[in-house]
């Protein structure tokens, strides 16, 4: 066993980095937690205005270390509007499902997104997919099929799973225009705070017009859902700096478990025998397809 002091670094890193990337998986299931606790009393794009809202102080340290408001400079103007579109798609598609599913459903349909991203880079990026990574998405895709009990009378909420697939279709796009942005040479910081910004004002210009005032609990759940979103951002951010990907991608998928006990524990939320045979095949497809994604990288 190395025992130099280098390796012994890079073993304290990624430690570290696992249990950042744990911790990261398990605050969102706080957020989870608390846009499903406000029960769908106000009104989805309120949601999703407070959480960008209430995240943008907890993000304001970026901009700081990183040179101040000249970090915001860019080139690019069009991609990050196609990003932000992207995101905010995917922020209501996940919102919604936090208020309409179990938990551990909408954690595991979230989980499509390396499916997607997987489909989408060969018209968007133009890169090739194999027969293996094409089986891996076939699979996953069929796990969701499972999750919809196709067996019995047809799933009571297909709307709202229609409305999660549709949110990580939204993650995925927004994956790849930002690695558009990032061959380009935009900034990390410049990505994540202009997403920050454009997305409080577009959904808070949206939630005008259906406006409805919180009381004490949902203000705590609100402003909760912001600020604990940009510090589990910021955990998930500082894992996959100090850890290769291979290592902590398995590790994101801990926030099924997580969900799961959340759902159980709070609202009594069980996953039936078809949900548990969808999430492990769709787990499966989808830690594949990332292993897939970086080995291909690291021979690119």
């Amino acid at each position: 066993m190395d025992t130099s002091p280098d390796s012994q670094a890079l073993r304290r890193n990624r430690r570290r980095a696992v249990l950042l990337v744990l911790g990261a998986a398990a605050v969102f299931s706080i957020v989870a937690a608390f846009v499903k606790g406000l029960q769908g009393a106000i009104p989805l794009a309120q949601v999703v205005f407070c959480r960008n809202l209430f995240a943008i102080p907890a993000l304001l340290p970026l901009l700081l270390a990183h040179g101040g408001v000249r970090v915001l400079r860019t080139g690019r103007p069009g991609l990050h509007a196609a990003r932000l579109v992207a995101g905010l798609m995917g922020m209501f598609g996940a919102f919604y499902g936090y208020a309409h599913l179990p938990l551990a459903t909408v954690s595991a349909l979230g989980f499509t997104m390396p499916l997607f991203l997987t489909l989408l880079s060969v018209p968007l990026l133009g890169e090739r997919v194999g027969p293996r990574r094409g089986a891996a998405v076939a699979l996953g895709f069929a796990g969701v099929l499972l999750m919809t009990n196709p067996f019995g009378i047809g799933h009571p909420d297909l709307f709202a799973m229609a409305m999660v697939l549709m949110g990580a279709l939204g993650w995925a796009l927004a994956m790849i225009t930002i690695r558009r942005m990032g061959s380009a040479g935009e900034s990390n910081v410049a990505i994540v705070l202009w997403f920050a910004f454009g997305s409080a004002i577009v959904s808070g210009l949206a939630c005008l017009p259906a406006w409805v005032w919180p009381d004490a609990w949902q203000w705590a759940l609100l402003i909760g859902t912001g600020v604990i979103s940009a510090l589990a951002q910021i955990m998930m951010t500082e894992g996959y700096r100090r850890g290769e990907p291979t290592l902590l991608a398995p590790f994101e998928y801990s926030a099924i478990l997580w969900t799961t006990l959340t759902g159980m524990l709070i609202w009594a939320e069980l996953p039936d025998h078809w949900d548990f045979a969808g999430i492990a095949i769709l787990v499966g497809a989808g830690l594949y397809i990332w292993r897939r994604e970086v080995e291909l990288g690291v021979r690119r």
